[in-house]
């Protein structure tokens, strides 16, 4: 276990240290004056935030994907589809709750929803659960009756979009962009592990010659019900969107007994969350799945590392990161609003590789597909990806125009090419634009933006113009993943154009004839 535990660390490693040193060295810099406590929060933030991505990985691997697989593969042997039906409906739902990156969302916009305060968080945190179980059980039904990927994505952006209109016209427009975000935050480092295992175990499980191709795509379907769901919600809203308390990322917030404070909170808000999930897996062990006491063992312990690297991890981006990232954002744009987008680039980049469920996603792809998408290849374009996402959300900061008119033209090109690439290079690169949007993009890259748009325009517009950039890390890998398939479609059909020029130029002399 303690070298399993050892590898982990070194993977976490690996994946925070070049976005703290780069932290680091800005901060030495004239571009960017960080105060020796913010400073010093940062870099040792930056230690537990290894150690808690390196335990919650862990615990993911012993619990939460043995737990997607089981409840995918004894649900569907059992051929109760209305069981099934029920029971991945309230695991959307609990795991959604359970989810630390939505967490920090909510709290960062708690008092513009209905009842403000804690009232407020829990209601979008609730909300955004219920659209995911019910997208969650709309991608379970499309594995067990095999239908396809891309028009069902098609008719409900479709209908987002239609939603999104009407919010408009009510007059909450300037909230639509934090309904795309929500919609890409809900897919983080819980939900990710337990959905494509549950996908996976499902699609296994029912066969058929596209079971592999079957298991991508929940990702994708469970990113768009939160974000019709938050569209709804936000037409009850009651705070002003004309001002945003930036207090919240002040670093006194978090010095002395309020740190102490924090830490409980967080404990609170993850043995809720986790409780719920673990409650409802014991209903089902006794009821349906009848596990061995081993493997509950497993699991067990995989909760309780789940369970310590989650609150390591909430505690660690939110005395380190946010504000941190507020700052940078901050000062770069009052500096230069050219080298805030060039680091904006190069911050998406790196980001990306401390993103928990990037790593799950990338193993499962490299498995399923064979080795025909390698792990390097997906970090690379998805980092890409995202790198491109943030400078197009700073440059829209900068220069303040509307969210859409990035995502219909983002939108439409993707769906667009998912009629020209394999059903299974969709799949993926709608699971990846979720998961690429994870804790650090709303605990780092948001505050980062957020701190620049106050900068720039004013505390009043940062509803409409700081939020969005979630939204923009979901899209982009849509697009570049995409490409990697149409890439891969275009070399295969060379290489067979290339044989056959071969066999139909060889020499008939060569050719052997028997009488």
């Amino acid at each position: 276990m303690f070298k399993i535990l050892f590898s982990k660390l070194k993977e976490s490693l690996i994946s925070v240290l070049p976005i703290a040193v780069l932290v680091l060295i800005v901060s030495f810099t004239p571009l960017v004056d960080l105060t020796t406590a913010e400073t010093v929060a940062f870099a040792v933030c930056a230690v537990l935030l290894i150690l808690g991505i390196g335990l919650f990985n862990l615990g993911a691997d012993l619990a939460m994907t043995p737990m997607g697989n089981h409840v995918g593969e004894g649900l569907t042997k059992s051929k109760k589809v209305m069981v099934l039906v029920v029971v991945c409906f309230f695991m959307g739902l609990l795991i959604t709750v359970a989810e630390p990156d939505l967490t920090v969302l909510a709290n960062q916009v708690k008092d513009i929803m209905p009842g403000e305060g804690d009232v407020g968080k829990w209601l979008l945190i609730i909300t955004v659960g219920l659209g995911v179980g019910l997208f969650l059980v709309l991608a379970i039904l499309k594995i067990i009756f095999h239908k396809s990927l891309a028009p069902i994505l098609m008719f409900f952006y479709m209908l987002l979009f239609a939603v999104c209109a009407i919010l408009i016209e009510s007059g909450k427009g300037g909230l639509f962009p934090l309904s795309f975000d929500s919609g890409g935050v809900t897919t983080g480092p819980i939900t990710v592990p337990f959905i494509m295992a549950l996908g996976f175990g499902i699609s296994t499980t029912v066969g058929g010659r596209n079971a592999n191709e079957n298991s991508f795509g929940l990702i994708a379907l469970c990113s768009v019900g939160p974000i019709i769901a938050v569209m709804l919600l936000s037409m009850t809203t009651t705070g002003s969107l004309n001002s945003y308390d930036t207090g919240i990322y002040a670093i006194e917030n978090y010095i002395g007994s309020n740190l102490g404070m924090l830490i409980l909170h967080k404990i609170k808000d993850v043995l809720l969350a986790l409780g719920l999930i673990v409650l409802f897996f014991l209903v089902l062990q006794v009821t349906v799945l009848k596990l061995p006491k081993k493997k509950l063992m497993q699991i067990g312990v995989g909760i309780v590392y789940t369970f310590v690297g989650l609150v390591i991890f909430l505690v660690a981006v939110e005395v380190g990161f946010m504000p941190t990232g507020f700052k940078i954002g901050q000062q770069l744009a009052e500096f230069s609003p050219v080298l805030l987008v060039v680091f904006g680039f190069v911050i998406g980049m790196v980001v990306v590789l401390a993103e928990p469920a990037i790593h799950v996603l990338n193993k499962q792809v490299e498995e399923v597909t064979g080795g025909g998408v390698k792990k390097i290849e997906m970090m690379l374009a998805l980092s890409v990806a995202v790198g491109v996402s943030i400078c197009l959300s700073l440059i829209r900061t900068i220069f303040g125009f509307s969210l859409l008119y990035y995502l219909i033209p983002g939108y439409l090109i993707s769906l667009g090419l998912s009629f020209f690439v394999p059903k299974m290079y969709t799949g993926i690169a709608f699971d990846s634009g979720g998961v690429a949007s994870g804790p650090l993009t709303s605990s780092f890259v948001l505050p980062l933006v957020i701190g620049a748009c106050c900068a720039i325009n004013g505390s009043g517009s940062v509803y409409s113009l700081a939020y969005g950039v979630v939204a923009m890390v979901a899209m982009t890998p849509l697009i570049t993943i995409q490409l990697l398939g149409f890439k891969a479609v275009v070399s295969a059909k060379v290489r067979m154009n290339i044989k056959m020029r071969r066999i139909l130029s060889a020499d008939d002399e060569q050719i052997i004839y028997f009488d």
